[in-house]
């Protein structure tokens, strides 16, 4: 089956379990959770997302979760150091446009099986004291700490705090609470969702499949190509903008991206050279989110620039009422830098252009001029008026 070997790591119990379940009459239900510490999901969530609307479209019920109460806490998962706790507002900010952004995979509005939101913080909210401690009697401290990230940080004589061992547990309720069969998630999750399925066989006496997705990453580095705290490519970019990011991804990266990150039969790609894959690649992740005349638009934009060398067809606009600016701070009024330590880093390196010239200078006062552009890298462009 492709969407197993495609979208698919490892599956608990088994593969036979999931594939024998899948094509019997009996519809499941499956849940996906994001908890919301950044108000734009990437293409890391695709592969998710890609392999719920494959369970959607097989009629078995599909739950967008969002871990509203768990962000409280922060997912210990692959992090050195406890993670900076998110206040109610920063959570309500970050998740407000999240169904849209999934809405181009899954289907909230169709009378038959539609996905469902949901937010854990409808059940998490009202444990009560005693019902946190009968839930923590489930895990054992040495069930924890054996995780290794905490045993990276007990070499590392870092602290790990008492409320990061609550995050599994809280996420292994979820599952109770909703009553799930199955719950998808990248293979970084892998220790949280097996301690729900123990949940779940401890609270419903039922059994919970838990799927694993690949992470995208770096086969050079070994790191993850997309983090929602380090750097990624957002689901709700613009189109030119979403373009130019693939398209400045590494060579290396292309073949997962197009199996993770598409529905492009593999085959299609295989004797591309590597400008041809990603060029296919660009175009087809703003189709994806932007429709195919979105994708042929922002192809023509940037092979204006980079192929033909020429000014972006539009271009933003700054007033700047100042006759004359340190070059410096005129790249900080423009916001093409946030300090002058960026902007002079920036000149040193020769990535600033003012109307295409070549800026070496970062001491020299610029005379400010109606229609002059700044030109910051190879994307960043902005006009005087």
């Amino acid at each position: 089956m492709e969407t197993l070997s495609r979208w698919v790591e490892k599956i608990y119990p088994s593969k036979e379990a999931f594939v024998k379940i899948l094509h019997s009459k009996k519809g499941l239900v499956f849940y996906h959770g994001i908890d919301p510490t950044a108000p734009h999901l990437h293409l890391g969530h695709s592969t998710n997302l890609f392999l719920l609307k494959k369970l959607q479209q097989l009629g078995h019920k599909v739950i967008l979760l969002i871990g509203d109460f768990t962000a409280q806490i922060g997912d210990p998962t692959g992090k050195d150091a406890a993670r900076k706790p998110l206040t109610k507002e920063q959570i309500k900010n970050n998740c407000k446009t999240y169904q849209q952004q999934v809405s181009k995979f899954l289907d909230f509005k169709t009378k038959n099986n539609p996905a469902e939101l949901k937010f854990n913080s409808q059940w998490l909210d009202k444990l009560t004291s005693r019902e946190i401690i009968k839930l923590a009697a489930n895990v054992t401290h040495g069930q924890m700490i054996k995780r290794s990230m905490f045993q990276k940080r007990l070499k590392e004589n870092k602290e790990i705090y008492l409320h990061e061992f609550l995050y599994p547990l809280f996420q292994g309720y979820d599952s109770v609470a909703m009553d799930v069969d199955g719950e998808v998630g990248g293979d970084d999750q892998t220790f949280n969702m097996l301690v729900g399925r123990d949940l779940m066989k401890i609270y419903k006496n039922k059994e919970k499949l838990v799927v694993t997705t690949p992470l995208l990453v770096n086969p050079k580095t070994g790191r993850k190509l997309m983090s929602k705290t380090e750097s990624f490519i957002a689901l709700d970019l613009l189109p030119n903008e979403m373009y130019g990011q693939v398209m400045a991804l590494p060579d290396e990266v292309v073949t997962d991206c197009f199996k993770l990150c598409t529905e492009v039969e593999m085959e299609k790609i295989k004797n591309l050279n590597p400008r041809q894959a990603k060029a296919i690649l660009a175009s087809e992740i703003v189709k994806i989110y932007h429709g195919e005349q979105a994708a042929l638009s922002a192809e023509k934009e940037f092979n204006r620039i980079f192929r033909d060398r020429e000014m972006p067809s539009t271009l933003p606009v700054v007033l700047i009422k100042e006759n004359e600016l340190g070059v410096l701070d005129l790249l900080i009024k423009v916001k093409m830098a946030l300090s002058k330590a960026e902007a002079r880093r920036l000149i040193v390196q020769g990535g600033v252009k003012i109307d295409n010239e070549v800026q070496k200078e970062w001491q020299k006062v610029v005379e400010i001029k109606k229609g002059q552009v700044i030109q910051v890298g190879k994307r960043k462009f902005v006009k005087i008026a």
